[in-house]
Protein backbone atom coordinates (compact mmCIF):
# COMPACT_ATOMS: atom_id res chain seq x y z
CA UNK A 1 0.00 0.00 0.00
CA UNK A 2 1.02 3.85 -0.85
CA UNK A 3 0.06 6.80 0.00
CA UNK A 4 -0.60 9.73 -2.75
CA UNK A 5 -1.41 13.53 -2.27
CA UNK A 6 -2.57 15.98 -4.18
CA UNK A 7 -2.96 19.30 -3.60
CA UNK A 8 -4.24 22.20 -5.85
CA UNK A 9 -3.21 25.15 -3.11
CA UNK A 10 -7.20 25.63 -1.87
CA UNK A 11 -7.86 21.90 -1.50
CA UNK A 12 -6.06 18.44 -0.87
CA UNK A 13 -6.35 14.98 -0.80
CA UNK A 14 -4.26 12.06 1.15
CA UNK A 15 -5.33 8.60 -0.64
CA UNK A 16 -4.03 5.12 0.13
CA UNK A 17 -4.10 3.15 -2.11
CA UNK A 18 -3.87 -0.93 -2.16
CA UNK A 19 -2.73 -1.32 -6.12
CA UNK A 20 -5.13 0.43 -8.08
CA UNK A 21 -8.50 -0.15 -5.08
CA UNK A 22 -8.70 3.62 -3.02
CA UNK A 23 -8.21 1.89 0.26
CA UNK A 24 -9.03 5.47 1.77
CA UNK A 25 -8.79 9.04 1.35
CA UNK A 26 -8.51 12.09 3.94
CA UNK A 27 -9.30 15.15 2.13
CA UNK A 28 -8.59 18.91 3.66
CA UNK A 29 -9.16 22.74 2.84
CA UNK A 30 -6.43 25.19 2.85
CA UNK A 31 -7.79 28.08 5.78
CA UNK A 32 -4.98 30.62 4.49
CA UNK A 33 -1.05 30.04 4.38
CA UNK A 34 -0.23 28.54 7.77
CA UNK A 35 -3.89 26.24 8.63
CA UNK A 36 -5.38 23.64 6.92
CA UNK A 37 -9.07 21.83 7.37
CA UNK A 38 -9.39 18.14 7.81
CA UNK A 39 -12.56 17.86 5.60
CA UNK A 40 -13.46 13.97 6.07
CA UNK A 41 -11.88 11.06 6.09
CA UNK A 42 -13.55 7.64 3.97
CA UNK A 43 -12.19 4.27 4.37
CA UNK A 44 -13.13 2.14 1.32
CA UNK A 45 -15.52 -1.22 3.15
CA UNK A 46 -13.18 -3.73 2.38
CA UNK A 47 -10.13 -1.81 4.09
CA UNK A 48 -12.06 -1.07 7.75
CA UNK A 49 -10.47 -1.71 10.76
CA UNK A 50 -7.28 -2.25 9.23
CA UNK A 51 -5.83 1.07 10.33
CA UNK A 52 -5.97 2.85 7.04
CA UNK A 53 -7.81 5.84 8.53
CA UNK A 54 -4.61 6.42 10.86
CA UNK A 55 -1.99 6.14 8.55
CA UNK A 56 -3.52 8.65 6.11
CA UNK A 57 -3.77 10.91 9.92
CA UNK A 58 0.01 10.43 9.91
CA UNK A 59 0.94 11.50 6.46
CA UNK A 60 -0.99 14.75 6.70
CA UNK A 61 0.56 15.13 10.21
CA UNK A 62 3.88 14.52 8.64
CA UNK A 63 2.93 16.97 5.67
CA UNK A 64 2.09 19.36 8.29
CA UNK A 65 4.96 19.48 10.39
CA UNK A 66 7.51 19.74 7.48
CA UNK A 67 5.59 22.72 6.18
CA UNK A 68 4.88 24.12 10.03
CA UNK A 69 1.45 24.48 9.08
CA UNK A 70 -1.62 24.16 12.20
CA UNK A 71 -4.67 21.54 11.73
CA UNK A 72 -8.21 22.12 12.97
CA UNK A 73 -9.87 18.83 12.59
CA UNK A 74 -13.76 18.88 11.44
CA UNK A 75 -13.76 15.34 10.60
CA UNK A 76 -15.36 13.27 13.42
CA UNK A 77 -12.37 10.79 13.28
CA UNK A 78 -9.44 12.95 12.72
CA UNK A 79 -10.75 15.01 15.56
CA UNK A 80 -11.18 11.09 17.73
CA UNK A 81 -7.71 10.61 16.94
CA UNK A 82 -5.94 13.92 18.18
CA UNK A 83 -8.65 13.56 21.02
CA UNK A 84 -6.71 10.03 21.83
CA UNK A 85 -3.07 10.77 21.20
CA UNK A 86 -1.26 14.01 22.25
CA UNK A 87 1.90 13.03 20.63
CA UNK A 88 0.35 14.48 17.25
CA UNK A 89 -1.70 17.66 19.44
CA UNK A 90 1.61 19.29 18.40
CA UNK A 91 0.02 20.45 14.93
CA UNK A 92 -3.24 21.69 16.56
CA UNK A 93 -4.56 25.16 15.95
CA UNK A 94 -4.89 26.28 19.77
Amino acid sequence: MGIQQTDDSKHGVFKLFDGDVIAGEMAYTWAGEEMLIIDHTDVNENFRGQGVGRQLLDALVEFVRQRQVKVIPLCPFAKSVFDKDPSICDVLKV
